[in-house]
């Protein structure tokens, strides 16, 4: 049937399978059906049976099957030419909130350089089925000149089907990216009205045309869909269906309505925020792992570039984790026991680079990390510790004049104690200003003390009385959203003694001792910052613990890092989850909870975490989550959304059962001084 545009609006449908590397089957797994389905697609562009086809965005899915059709590479590579199959313009389909900005900006590098090679010029900033998109992606899109972009989670009820997002044409998909109806057997009088539903939704948002969706997670090409199309558009008396490609849209629709915020809105799809606290490990190293692999790629491109080829190896490493349903952690116990072995190798080659440029420098000359530019970090062997340094902590292990040496191998001889140490720029030795006892730690900007039971704070003559408490409450959600219980007022830990434990010119830690683990608080001398170290072995399950600080005052607003910027979010502080939870299915309950990278400030504390990624506000408290145990990908009684995010599989290892560690520093500044602060807790490393 031709198109007649008196009669009956233009909707302009794409093929796409919308692939996750990895998720509820573990990489190798999907990888063979990646297999299937891309053979799928390569016979019905042969054949003619389709225009073209859209895949997802990233280029890793089609690296992954090369490896395994390599004989298809040259069939590929036509079919790009022609405009027949869009790839890129991304490495991979990452989460826009757990990953930084130097992280997303290689991402695009490494992703439009491989869609390149392969013939393509032509990219759309897709994301699917991300959970929500930062404010800051369309400017990074712009720096690498794609001007188009596709989203759907988050998008709020006033946003229409096209838009202009910061900057960036934008393409809403109204009804999301899931329409799998052409693989569905039923008639096509059924597949029809199924359709009529969903475009009469579209067409509310849209103008004379319409942009649909044909495909789902892992699906091939639906049979005959050309024949399919053709005989629901018998049936449809307002729309007519035509095969094309998103560039299609963009070329025929305008853009006008602008909009200039995040995407968080989920009252008209789940953006799934219990992910930000799920699997804290896997937070913690990437967080390490981003930092430490930006450290290495800039020392080696100051000497010379060699490991270059080392970098984008690690950083692609990086990528894949940063997968949306990896970095999340609501995968199987597989997929994220893989992902933990990616992130080892990750600071494997970070540690060996950074180490060997060290090494292989002059002997006057080193490689160390700067530290408040008032001290530095050294690794040292016990005859290079000097009066002007403490030490932190010691280890065995060998030197790393013998590690690298290639002429050398270190023997049982050589295996030695190995020094952490802080030390004093140029050895000034100046007076400290620092002061312990059992029960406070102090310098001449902050103050921290154990109190009738209370931790104190006290700065620029301010005290906040009852500062930090530790509470955990009941958890009956899933690795996608915290499933509070309702009346549920959590248990707050009793803080019961405290005791020194590092006494130190440079740094010196005491010891809280707590009804749920003990607290080692840390303090530099001249700093601004306490650094608050928990490690306890956790033995509970369905538990959300947090650690939160009364501000004194109610938190209308904060400050957080994304994509190594500073973002303001607004709240309503008397919001309360357990007194607003869903009574209906389809609906995700608000929460007052949300992402961070390493930072957040709010009335004036600003808190610097070690991946720690969420934080909540409470009225007058700032709360960060220490850990989120569950052990269900997706629990379809989940209080807190009453609708399944995903299969049901249980994942004992998501309890996070064992050893946990978190780390936070905190300290009261001026919220435009944050990334000296953060840079604090994370040094840069210098040449000396």
């Amino acid at each position: 049937m031709m198109f007649n545009k008196n009669k009956k609006k233009r909707v302009i449908a794409y093929l796409h399978s919308h692939w996750d590397r990895e998720w509820y089957r573990e990489f190798e797994v999907f990888r063979l059906r990646l297999v299937r389905v891309f053979d799928n697609i390569l016979k019905y562009l042969e054949e003619d049976k389709i225009p073209s086809f859209y895949f997802d965005g990233q280029v890793v899915a089609l690296l992954d099957y090369l490896e395994f059709r390599p004989e298809k590479e040259e069939l590929v590579k036509r079919f790009i030419k022609d405009k027949r199959l869009f790839i890129g313009p991304f490495y991979c389909l990452v989460d826009e909130f757990l990953t930084d900005g130097i992280s997303f900006r290689k991402n695009i590098e490494i992703g439009t350089k491989i869609a390149k090679s392969f013939g393509c010029e032509d990219f759309i900033g897709y994301f699917a089925d991300t959970f929500g998109h930062s404010k800051n992606i369309p400017t990074i899109l712009k720096e690498y000149g794609i001007d188009k972009a596709m989203v759907w989670r988050g998008c709020c009820d006033e946003l229409q089907s096209e838009f202009i997002f910061n900057g960036v044409n934008t393409v809403n998909l109204i009804r999301g990216y899931f329409m799998d109806i052409f693989s569905s057997d039923i008639s096509m009088q059924e597949k029809a009205n199924f359709l009529k539903t969903n475009l009469d939704k579209i067409a509310e948002k849209s103008g004379e045309t319409l942009l649909l969706p044909i495909g789902a997670d892992h699906l091939a090409i639906p049979e005959d869909i050309k024949s399919q199309i053709e005989s629901v558009n018998f049936y449809l008396d307002d729309y007519e269906i035509e095969l094309g490609s998103p560039f299609d849209y963009f070329g025929t629709v305008k853009f006008k309505q602008k909009y200039d915020g995040e995407l968080r809105d989920n009252s008209k799809t789940f953006i799934l925020q219990g992910s930000y606290s799920a699997r804290t490990k896997l937070k913690q190293l990437n967080t390490e792992c981003s930092y430490k692999l930006d450290l290495a790629d800039k020392i080696q491109l100051n000497f010379g570039n060699n490991y270059e080829k080392a970098i984008e190896y690690a950083y692609k490493l990086l990528l894949q984790n940063q997968a949306h349903d990896s970095i999340c952690g609501c995968s199987t116990d597989l997929v994220h026991k893989e992902n933990i072995t990616r992130y080892h190798k990750i600071l494997e080659i970070t540690d060996t680079i950074i180490n060997e440029i060290g090494v292989t420098q002059p002997e006057n000359m080193s490689i160390t990390f700067k530290y408040l530019d008032k001290y530095k970090l050294l690794t040292v062997e016990k005859d290079k510790i000097d009066e002007n340094s403490q030490v932190l902590s010691k280890r065995k292990g060998f030197p790393k004049s013998l590690l690298y040496d290639i002429n050398k191998i270190p023997v049982t001889e050589d295996y030695t104690t190995i020094y952490t140490l802080l030390k004093e720029f140029n050895g000034t030795n100046d007076a400290t200003d620092l002061e312990i006892k059992n029960d406070m730690l102090f310098n001449s900007n902050i103050k921290i003390e154990l109190k009738d039971g209370k931790l104190n704070l006290y700065t620029a003559g301010k005290c906040y009385e009852n500062f930090i408490e530790f509470v955990r409450y009941k958890d009956n959600g899933d690795t996608y959203n915290f499933g509070p219980v309702e009346n549920d007022l959590g248990e707050v830990a009793e803080i019961k003694s405290a005791k020194i434990l590092m006494n130190g010119d440079l740094r010196s830690t005491i010891r809280v001792s707590t009804s749920f683990f003990n607290v080692d608080i840390s303090l530099n001398k001249k700093s601004h910052l306490l650094n608050f170290k928990v490690k306890w072995l956790n033995l509970l399950t369905n538990k959300l613990w947090q650690v939160r600080f009364n501000t004194q005052e109610p938190i209308i607003k904060t400050y957080s890092e994304d994509m190594n910027l500073l973002l303001e979010r607004k709240f309503n502080p008397e919001y309360e989850i357990r007194k607003n939870l869903p009574k209906e299915k389809g609906i995700e309950a608000m929460t007052n909870t949300a992402p961070l990278q390493r930072f957040v400030w709010a009335n004036g504390l600003g808190i610097i975490t070690k991946g720690l990624t969420e934080y909540e506000v409470q009225q007058d408290k700032l709360a960060i989550t220490l850990l989120r145990s569950t052990g269900i990908i997706s629990n379809p009684q989940n209080p807190a959304r009453l609708t399944p995010a995903g299969p049901p599989i249980e994942v004992p290892e998501a309890q996070q059962i064992g050893e946990n560690i978190a780390e936070f520093s905190i300290g009261f500044f001026d919220v435009r001084e944050w990334a000296n602060y953060v840079e604090e807790v994370y040094p840069q490393t210098v040449l000396f």
